[in-house]
């Protein structure tokens, strides 16, 4: 399934259980609702995407503290935690999808290399689904293309609609 599938099957899935839908996008700058909102009638579900490329964008759009961002950094699985429960807090979403990873092609570290992200899926009243994906060094724009693809997946899974893709 390409990218703009899976995003309309998601927009489905989100209007056929009567839910919001709202992103927190780091590395992706907004890619995934752009994805979603590409779709004529996406406002049925869509009620907003968060760009938190910067900390202090997590901080004060997300609520993410601080003292995580300081012990774990913005690329983490506290991080991406903190950013999807931001989401559905200052928002009128119930399912909330979060990315924050390292797309390359400089930057990273061995312990958070180029290619890794962290996603994070809230549906209200459900503990966070929280994964770690390490992507090939493919390039900036195949790490963000598959980090969307991921991302969308993961919030079909969640309202358990699996699809391969």
């Amino acid at each position: 399934m390409s990218n703009a599938e899976l995003a309309n099957a998601l927009l489905q899935a989100c209007q056929q259980r009567g839910i919001m839908l709202a992103t927190a996008e780091s590395c992706t700058g907004g890619m995934i609702i752009a994805a979603l909102t590409d779709i004529a009638g996406s406002s049925a579900v869509v009620d907003r995407g968060f760009i938190t490329y910067s900390n202090e964008a997590k901080m004060e759009m997300l609520g993410v503290s601080a003292a995580t961002l300081a012990a774990h950094g913005s690329v983490s699985g506290e991080t991406v935690e903190e950013m999807v429960a931001g989401a559905l807090t200052h928002s009128r979403a119930s399912l909330s999808l979060a990315v924050t990873g390292i797309a390359g092609p400089s930057g990273g570290s061995p312990e958070k290399p180029v290619g890794l992200v962290w996603f994070g899926v809230a549906l209200a009243g459900q503990p966070a689904v929280v994964e770690r994906q390490l992507f090939a060094r493919k390039g900036r724009e195949f790490i963000r293309h598959e980090t969307v693809r991921h991302a969308l997946q993961l919030g079909l899974r969640v309202l358990g609609e699996d699809r391969a893709g």
